[in-house]
């Protein structure tokens, strides 16, 4: 299990010194400079195990002395991402601290190692004394830790609230037809879009069960957020501001509970309180809705100022359209209050697209007002990054599309708000 260089030493085994690291890997010969800078680091004082064998030898005598191991990996091992979270998980349990080298490993995985516990990233093959970087950063005690603070920069005032922030809701009328990416975005970008006077921004998660916004920020789920759900007749600013997160000192973050909770967990009453309390403290509160139907729905739809449905050129949008505008009309709510957005709109040279466009408008009697770009994998893997386009793929169509949407709704505000 030693590097080679310590196999054919002509030490014995008792001279050598202790492990003080290890590299797991499929076979660690695919990644020869990795062995070259940790020789280069670490002299003889460092291993290689594979992955089979690495859960095992953390409970081993010669372990105890590991300072770190460096996990190098590539596309070939992306299907083993479970097992490597565990061999992860197991390292950290024992205080080791986990490097990541990879090597044409996607996003995706990256992030979902990263999340389970790996302390640094290096990609492969390995930039100039980046491994000696990350060992050193490894090796810095942690700063003292902050008071904990759980709302964003922007806090929520301890008194009574002086706004009248606008609503704006988005509701996917199918998966995966862009509501939470656009509810994401959006927020962001309405909360960046003026440098001078940067508006005040909420976003809301309101998919009590399968809501993602704290995934796509990777953000924590507060257990205020459930406390706040059970009892908004006693919520007061104190309450709110707690089960709020920050996410860069720009946006205040109300993510969903940390459990998977029943929809008619919280009536109406509950949705009003909370959406009235947002827009005391806020100037504009973006509301991510569940595809699900539910009698509280009413409470965000007639609180909107502007109702995004996001829906596709394809069947499944069209037909789930016309079922959701028929139960509002039945109902006598305000289905003209709805907005429609067509993700993954046709390029702009697209003729048939453009006409596929208006014959589906015309055969369902509404109004595409807003036509969004395919971001792309950008966009399709960027969900896991834990950053809104502006920041991951700033030149990205579809955010810039978003962008000037926020800019369009922002300067509508500020008109309205002068004419007032």
């Amino acid at each position: 299990m030693r590097n080679e260089a310590m196999t054919h030493s002509d030490k014995t085994l008792q001279e050598l010194p202790p492990l003080k690291a290890v590299t797991v890997s499929r076979d660690v010969q695919n990644f020869d400079l990795l062995i070259e800078d940790m020789e280069s680091a670490l002299g003889e004082a460092w291993g290689d195990i594979g992955f089979a064998e690495a859960r095992h030898f953390f409970e081993q005598p010669e372990a105890k002395a590991l300072e770190f191991i460096a996990m190098a990996l590539d596309a070939e091992d992306e299907d083993k991402t479970v097992f490597l979270s565990e061999i992860i998980k197991s390292a950290k349990s024992k205080g080791i601290n986990v490097v990541l080298i990879a090597e044409d490993v996607t996003p995706t995985a990256l992030h979902q190692l990263l999340r389970d516990g790996a302390d640094e990233f290096v990609p492969y093959p390995l930039p100039e004394g980046e491994l000696h970087a990350a060992i050193e950063r490894l090796n810095t005690p942690a700063p003292a830790p902050a008071a904990p603070v759980s709302v964003a920069a922007a806090p929520v005032a301890a008194g009574p609230g002086k706004k009248e922030g606008v609503i704006i809701a988005t509701h996917g009328l199918a998966g995966g037809t862009g509501a939470t990416t656009l509810a994401v975005n959006l927020a962001w970008e309405l909360a960046t879009v003026d440098k001078k006077n940067p508006p005040k921004v909420c976003l809301i998660d309101l998919d009590l069960q399968f809501g993602s916004i704290a995934t796509y920020l990777d953000l924590p789920r507060l257990e205020p957020v459930f406390e706040l759900w059970t009892d908004t007749e006693s919520m007061d600013d104190e309450m709110f501001k707690y089960a709020l997160v920050g996410f860069e000192d720009r946006l205040s973050v109300f993510t969903s509970p940390s459990d998977m909770i029943p929809l008619d967990l919280i009536t109406s009453d509950d949705v009003t309180r909370v959406l009235d309390m947002a827009a005391t403290h806020f100037d504009y509160v973006i509301v991510d809705m569940p595809k699900t139907l539910v009698q509280w729905s009413e409470a965000v739809l007639r609180k909107a100022a502007v109702y995004f449905a996001t829906l596709e050129l394809d069947m499944r949008s069209a037909q789930n359209t016309l079922r959701l505008v028929r139960a509002l009309q039945a109902e006598d709510l305000p289905a003209d209050k709805l907005r429609y957005v067509l993700n993954r709109g046709p390029k702009f040279t697209d003729l048939n697209g453009k006409s596929r466009i208006k014959r589906m408008a015309d055969s369902l009697d509404i109004k595409i007002e807003v036509v969004l770009s395919d971001g792309g994998k950008p966009v399709t893997q960027g969900a896991d990054h834990g950053l809104p386009l502006a920041s991951s793929a700033a030149k990205n169509p579809l955010r810039k599309e978003i962008a000037k949407l926020a800019s369009e709704l922002h300067a509508l505000g500020q008109s309205e708000a002068k004419a007032a």
